[in-house]
């Protein structure tokens, strides 16, 4: 029960770090200081997709599902949450690579907006 609870904290926060990445150039409009913050995430964000990387939370989240007793999950968070509603039959490298594509575009957006 435990470690069900801690893989499922981990998912949140990995789920928050996520909205975070890919929405935190706004944020950056309202509080310029953020920049410090999302900057590094950001990156770090695209070069997992861009990379074909593993984030370690994903890992830490497994080892608790497994733990647990649980399965836990082969692919990367993002093709195992949120493509699995939207691409029931997977994940492709086309569509890593768009998704990271898609990140840094927002992203760049928003900061030559604050540059402005």
């Amino acid at each position: 029960m435990l470690y069900h609870a801690a893989a499922t904290a981990v998912a949140v926060i990995h789920f928050a770090f996520i909205a975070f990445v890919v929405l935190g150039g706004f944020l950056v409009l309202r509080w310029r200081w953020v920049a410090w913050l999302h900057i590094p995430a950001a990156v770090w964000g695209t070069l997992i997709e861009l990379a074909g990387w593993y984030c370690p939370l994903t890992k830490v989240e497994n080892a608790l599902l497994h733990k647990a007793g649980e399965a836990g999950y082969s692919d990367g968070f993002v093709a195992h949450y949120i493509f699995s509603l939207i691409y029931p039959s997977g994940l492709t490298r086309g569509l890593e690579i768009a998704i990271g594509l898609v990140v840094l575009a927002v992203n760049v957006g928003a900061y030559v907006r604050v540059l402005r």
